[in-house]
């Protein structure tokens, strides 16, 4: 199902940053920016004043049949102690058996487990609320601490800012890495957050900035096709491999190598859908040496081949 219908689905008690992410992400038109326009709407299950959470309100035009024609529905952070409005459940239901996409920011995730939509999934929401979710939906597979994750039709994502990012993969999955980074360059965001990295650092990052990582980060996005291993990184930042590598998950929430391979893999991307060049040559452009290497990891991160992918999104 190609992206172009959606519907956030509010009701009172809503999270105003939340439902925000998704109002940013979906509902801008940004086509000057090449980025393609969608119908985007917000709904309530009865149309008419919806409060949020801070107390303040907003006027909702579209009721739950707004939905019957959206190819994704976002559902941002909700109050989790209070039963779903009456018909939520069902309109959620009666979605995502036609094939419509659903997402959850935060304790959206709550909503569409109420539905019966979670069992036998792998899911995330707020680190602070993982164990509440496992324990009222014991069929769903919650995954603590992630910033999203992709089931498929279901995309569930942490709080805040790992909601921007969980629209941001949906963008490249429809529309490519080119259109995901122009949502991501208005927003004011990076585009390279990949939802296995995990929702908090384990410790402050230093307020002085030449204290942290940036510079390093900045120098091997530039500089993919370099050897890139942790003895190699660590050098350059004038510590230990050990102390490096900590240092490197307590900043960006990812290992060493899971970061610079998704930055390849990225890289790919784009390299995909702008040249004609061969996989090969690709693959030794950002860093992975040969095309199989290539090929392994893509298709571990993307589900798809090369040439697939750029089959799909080829300029």
């Amino acid at each position: 199902m190609t992206l172009r219908n959606v519907a956030a689905l509010v009701w009172d008690g809503v999270a105003p940053f939340e439902f925000g992410v998704l109002c940013e992400a979906f509902g801008l038109d940004r086509r000057e920016d090449g980025v393609p326009l969608l119908d985007f709407a917000v709904c309530a299950p009865e149309p008419g004043p919806v409060a949020f959470s801070l107390g303040f309100t907003i006027n909702v035009e579209h009721g739950m049949e707004r939905l019957e024609e959206a190819d994704l529905i976002g559902i941002p952070a909700m109050r989790r102690s209070r039963p779903l409005p009456a018909g939520v459940a069902e309109a959620l239901r009666r979605a995502h058996d036609r094939g419509a996409r659903l997402l959850s920011v935060c304790s959206g995730a709550f909503a569409l487990g109420d539905a019966g939509l979670l069992d036998g999934l792998e899911c995330t929401t707020h680190w602070k609320y993982t164990d509440e979710l496992a324990a009222r939906y014991p069929e769903a597979k919650v995954v603590p601490e992630v910033l999203y994750v992709d089931s498929g039709q279901i995309v569930t994502s942490a709080g805040t800012a790992a909601g921007l990012d969980a629209t941001l993969h949906i963008w490249r999955q429809e529309y490519g890495a080119q259109v995901a980074s122009a949502v991501a360059r208005r927003m004011v965001v990076p585009p390279q957050r990949d939802g296995g990295q995990a929702q908090f650092i384990a410790r402050s990052v230093p307020e002085l900035e030449a204290d942290t990582l940036a510079p390093l980060l900045a120098w091997i996005v530039e500089n993919l096709d370099q050897p890139l291993d942790v003895g190699t990184l660590a050098r350059r930042s004038l510590m230990s491999p050990r102390t490096f590598a900590r240092r490197f998950k307590a900043e960006t929430g990812a290992t060493p190598h899971s970061w610079v391979t998704s930055q390849r893999v990225l890289r790919a991307e784009e390299l995909l859908e702008t040249t004609d060049r061969s996989v090969e040559w690709i693959a030794d452009e950002v860093g992975f040496g040969n095309a199989a290497t290539l090929r392994h990891h893509f298709a571990r991160v993307r589900g798809l081949s090369p040439q697939a992918y750029r089959r799909r999104f080829a300029c």
